[in-house]
C-alpha cells in the first residue's frame, strides 16, 4: 500500500484522486436507466418481469413475481439456527437505538391568541431494495434490517421490499426470514432499475410508496436519482470509503483488516489510514499485503488499495483530524490512546468507531446505528438513514383576531415590499 507523507504535493494530490472519484455515469448509463423507468411506467409487471426474466430468472412470471406464504415458510425451515442467534440480536439492538431517534408533535403558544406547532406523522408506504450479490447466493440481509427497522418504528404501515432472484426465481431463504422477521408486508423478485422504478410509480401488482431507500449498483443508484422528487430517497451513494486515525501503540494487523474491509466491497471504494507513526505505517502495509494474500475477492481489494487506498504520515494527531474532516469519510475510525479527547474535534463523519476493538463490521451489522451512511464527502452536510427518512412534519398555526390584528400591519408591510397585493389584501380585508 502507498506510504505518503503529509502534507507533502504527492500526498495532496492523492487526497484529490480520492476526493473527485465520486459517482460517476456515462450518458449511455443514463439513457438506459430513463429507458427502463419509461417502459415500467408504460407497462407496469409485464416489463419489470421481462427485464428480471432477461438479467436474473427466466422462471419469475407475472404470477410469481411476488414472493407467497408458502415460500416464506419453506424459507424458514431451509435457515440455521446461527443465523436465526445473531439475526435476532442484531434485530433487537437496531430497535433500541433506533427508537431513540422518534420524533412527537408538539404545541406551543409563545404569545396570547396565538397558537403553533409541528404535527409529526409517518409516510404511508415505504421501499426497501437490497441487492441479492452474486445471483442471490450472498444476499445483502443487513441491508433489509437498517432500511425496515428505522421505517416500522417511524410508524410506516407498508413496507415493500424489493431484490433480485436467485436463477431458480426463488429469494435466498435468509433475505425472506429477516423480512419477516422486521415485519415486511410484501417481498417482490426484481432488481436493477426497475425495481425502483416500480417502487417509484406502483405497477398493478407492486404498490406504489412514498419513500425509497436501500444500496445499490450504479443502475439502482441512478434510477434513485432520476425519480427522487416523485419519490423521497435516502442518498445518492458512492462507492464506500474508511479512514482510520491511528497513534503508534494501535495494532498493525487490526488496521490492514479494517482497511481492507472497505476495499473488498468495490474498486472504487477507498481506504486511507492517518498515523504520526512512520513505523505504525510500514507495519500496518506489511500486515495488508499478507492479509490480501488470501482474500476470496483479492483482486477487488487489490485494485480498490491500489487506485484510491493510502497510508499518510501525518506531524500530528491534529492534523490527521483537520484532514479527516475535509474528507468527511463515510466510516471514520479513531485508534488512538485517548480517543474520546478527540471526538469533539472531528466535524464531519458518517459514523465514528472509537477504539481498537470497534472495527467498522460491528457498525455493518449489529451496533445498532445505520449503516447506511454519507459517501464522497456528503458527511458535511448530510446524515445516516433514520427515522426521519419516514416521516413528514406539518406545521400547525391558529391565531385569534385580537392576535391577528395586532400583527397585520407587519404582515401588510411585508408583503407591499414583495409586491404581492393580494397576499396584503387577504390580511386588509380581515381588519375591523
Amino acid at each position: 500500500m502507498k506510504i505518503f507523507t503529509y502534507p507533502s504535493e504527492a500526498g495532496e494530490e492523492r487526497v484529490n484522486e480520492i476526493i473527485q472519484r465520486g459517482l460517476g455515469f456515462s450518458d449511455d448509463d443514463y439513457k438506459n436507466v430513463c429507458a427502463y423507468i419509461d417502459d415500467v411506467r408504460n407497462r407496469g409487471d409485464k416489463a419489470v418481469v421481462e427485464y428480471t426474466n432477461k438479467f436474473d430468472s427466466n422462471i419469475v412470471t407475472e404470477e410469481n413475481l411476488q414472493v407467497t406464504h408458502q415460500e416464506f415458510e419453506q424459507a424458514e425451515k431451509e435457515v440455521g439456527s446461527t443465523f436465526l442467534q445473531a439475526l435476532e440480536r442484531a434485530v433487537d439492538q437496531l430497535k433500541i437505538f433506533h427508537e431513540k431517534q422518534k420524533r412527537n408533535s408538539w404545541i406551543d403558544t409563545p404569545r396570547d391568541g396565538v397558537m403553533v406547532g409541528q404535527l409529526v406523522r409517518p409516510v404511508d408506504a415505504a421501499g426497501i431494495y437490497a441487492p441479492g450479490a452474486k445471483g442471490g447466493k450472498t444476499p445483502l440481509v443487513s441491508s433489509v434490517l437498517m432500511g425496515a427497522i428505522p421505517a416500522k418504528v417511524a410508524g410506516v404501515e407498508s413496507i415493500t421490499l424489493m431484490t433480485p432472484p436467485m436463477e431458480d426465481g426463488t429469494i435466498n431463504p435468509n433475505m425472506l426470514v429477516a423480512a419477516k422477521k422486521v415485519g415486511i408486508d410484501k417481498v417482490f423478485k426484481a432488481g436493477s432499475a426497475w425495481a425502483i422504478a416500480a417502487l417509484a410509480y406502483g405497477t398493478k401488482k407492486i404498490p406504489k410508496v412514498d419513500v425509497i431507500v436501500g444500496p445499490g449498483n450504479l443502475y439502482v443508484t441512478l434510477a434513485k436519482k432520476i425519480v427522487s422528487g416523485v419519490v423521497g430517497i435516502d442518498m445518492i451513494a458512492g462507492p464506500s470509503e474508511i479512514l482510520i486515525i491511528a497513534d503508534k501503540d494501535a495494532n498493525p494487523q487490526f488496521l490492514a483488516a479494517d482497511l481492507l474491509s472497505q476495499a473488498e466491497h468495490d474498486v472504487m471504494a477507498s481506504a486511507i489510514l492517518l498515523t504520526d507513526s512512520e513505523t505504525l505505517a510500514n507495519e500496518t502495509s506489511k500486515a495488508l499485503i499478507g492479509q490480501l494474500k488470501v482474500l476470496p475477492r483479492k483482486d477487488i481489494a487489490e485494485k480498490s488499495i491500489n487506485d484510491f487506498g493510502s497510508i499518510m504520515v501525518v506531524p500530528d494527531i491534529a492534523t490527521a483530524i483537520a484532514l479527516s474532516n475535509r474528507l468527511a469519510p463515510e466510516h471514520l475510525e479513531l485508534v488512538v490512546k485517548e480517543p474520546f479527547e478527540y471526538i469533539g474535534r472531528i466535524k464531519n463523519a458518517g459514523a465514528i468507531f472509537v477504539g481498537p476493538y470497534t472495527p467498522e463490521p460491528v457498525g455493518d451489522y449489529i451496533a445498532g446505528p445505520n449503516h447506511v451512511l454519507p459517501t464522497a464527502g456528503t458527511a458535511r452536510f448530510s446524515s445516516s438513514l433514520s427515522v426521519d427518512n419516514f416521516i413528514k412534519k406539518t406545521s400547525l398555526i391558529n391565531y385569534s383576531q385580537s392576535a391577528f390584528e395586532k400583527e397585520a400591519q407587519d404582515i401588510i408591510a411585508l408583503a407591499d415590499i414583495e409586491g404581492l397585493a393580494a397576499h396584503a389584501n387577504s390580511i386588509k380585508v380581515r381588519m375591523s
